[in-house]
């Protein structure tokens, strides 16, 4: 079974997504692969950022389970039109900030794959879909049992009551009452187990400590 983000790319439609994706930027299957397995890194620790907090996990659980993401690893074919790019590109816009982030990961991604960092900046919104369609494939394949659907409902009704106890007599009496401290507990009980689920698919082939520096040196500026 595909543990991670790479695994599940190469599962997908007999693998044929990066082939889908070399071909049109003149690479053979290695080097798609290469290329591919240098820029997951940077997408898997941007991800982490983002999930780090309850609000921003449910945030991408919640587009998971409402996109179809998962459209471009059972069809490759798809993902260098111009619909895909597009939203590829809203992805990387969310996660990264700003086409620095971009330009300095293609430019790391680059020296590890032997790529040149002009195709990789091309390839990152593609490479962007295909990680959230296998995000997209494995969470829709848990809420088949409906735990995932239950989570986001115990997440958004944490976020909703957390909201209302910050203010008025309702937060004052929930403090002494300690019912504050309970919720905050209960929520980032939640949100450890949602980490859970998609904690290992984030942990892509390839060391992303560099790329966790890359990200973060980039997106303090």
């Amino acid at each position: 079974m595909a543990n991670n983000l790479m695994d599940m790319i190469l599962a997908a439609a007999g693998g044929q997504a990066p082939q889908q994706v070399g071909q049109q930027f003149g690479l053979d299957q290695s080097q798609s692969q290469s290329a591919i397995a240098a820029l997951l890194p940077a997408i898997s620790s941007a991800l982490k950022q983002n999930t780090s907090s309850p609000q921003g996990l449910a945030g991408l659980l919640q587009a998971l389970q409402t996109g179809s993401h998962e459209q471009y690893l059972d069809n490759p074919e798809q993902l260098g039109a111009p619909a895909a790019v597009n939203e590829g590109n809203a992805i990387l816009g969310h996660l990264f900030g700003s086409k620095d982030v971009s330009r300095a990961v293609a430019g790391k991604a680059s020296e590890n794959s032997g790529v040149s960092s002009d195709i990789l900046k091309k390839m990152l919104p593609m490479v962007a879909m295909m990680a959230m369609g296998s995000l997209g494939k494995q969470t829709k394949g848990q809420a088949a049992s409906g735990g995932m659907q239950a989570m986001l409902g115990q997440m958004a009704m944490q976020q909703l009551m957390g909201g209302k106890q910050a203010s008025g007599l309702g937060g004052l009496l929930g403090g002494l009452l300690g019912g504050q401290k309970r919720a905050v507990a209960q929520q980032q009980q939640t949100h450890q187990q949602g980490l859970g689920l998609i904690g290992k698919m984030l942990d892509a082939d390839g060391d992303g400590s560099t790329m966790d520096d890359i990200l973060s040196m980039m997106m303090k500026r």
